[in-house]
């Protein structure tokens, strides 16, 4: 019995060094990238303890806001435009700045009989499409980008819905507030229905998704530890599966 109550007592004084010992951090996260960030964050908490308390919105958004001394520890960011930015301004730490997903644009539709291709754009045979609003959202911008590619957007743009997020531009579409709409492939994973059209990449620029550590918490255990597990195989693996693309310089 003895021997019981010390190891008892050993795991508990064990428990409370390792909760002693966790740290927290504050993660703007682009909101295509939801669901991954949740599933990363949960990992990550287990391996390390650590808390990571998430924000989803758009990457102008979040921009502004840390801009504003919002007290976010790291940004990821739906561009690397904003994270560069960050840096050359004196806000992000240069090093620290990586690319962990490149994102893919899809046009979607609830309705598994509606997009047929770029030729959908075409017909124009439709009352609203959503997209993010293109000022703060990459995935908004790429959208017109797409359109202007395919010389529709004079044409098509009297019926555009914008979100000011992506996740609101999906939403359009999965309320049927619009018929189809482009949003994020990873929105779309595992299994959202429908009908989609996987944009072509020669039709919009390449959407790199960096990350970057903000100097106000430059000594955040949490934050620093958070930004070495988002290279790591494990986090790799769940960006994978929500259909992103990663750079091969970005892996540990």
């Amino acid at each position: 019995m003895r021997f019981v109550a010390a190891a008892l007592c050993a795991a508990a004084t064990l428990l409370t060094s390792a909760s002693a010992f966790a740290a927290s951090a504050n993660i703007a996260v682009a909101a295509n990238f939801t669901e991954p960030a949740k599933e990363i964050a949960a990992l990550f908490k287990a391996k390390t303890g650590h808390e990571l308390v998430l924000s989803f919105g758009a990457s102008g958004q979040f921009y502004t806001q840390i801009k504003e001394n919002a007290p976010f520890a790291i940004l990821l960011s739906a561009d690397d435009e904003r994270p560069k930015k960050l840096v050359d301004e004196g806000l992000g730490v240069a090093d620290s700045r990586f690319t962990y997903a490149i994102g893919k644009l899809v046009l979607w539709s609830k309705d598994p009989n509606t997009i047929k291709g770029e030729e959908t754009l075409k017909a124009n045979a439709f009352n609203k499409l959503s997209i993010a609003n293109p000022a703060a959202a990459p995935y908004g911008a790429a959208a017109v980008e797409t359109l202007k590619a395919l010389k529709l957007y004079d044409t098509i743009q009297p019926k555009i819905v914008q979100g000011n997020t992506i996740s609101q531009a999906f939403q359009f579409v999965d309320t049927g507030n619009a018929e189809l709409g482009f949003v994020a492939l990873s929105q779309l994973m595992p299994n959202a229905g429908g009908s989609r059209w996987l944009v072509p990449q020669s039709l919009y620029s390449e959407i790199r998704q960096d990350a970057v550590l903000l100097k106000a918490s430059a000594g955040n255990e949490a934050a620093t530890a958070f930004l070495t597990f988002l290279r790591s195989p494990e986090a790799r693996a769940v960006i994978e599966k929500f259909g992103y693309a990663l750079d091969p310089k970005s892996g540990t």
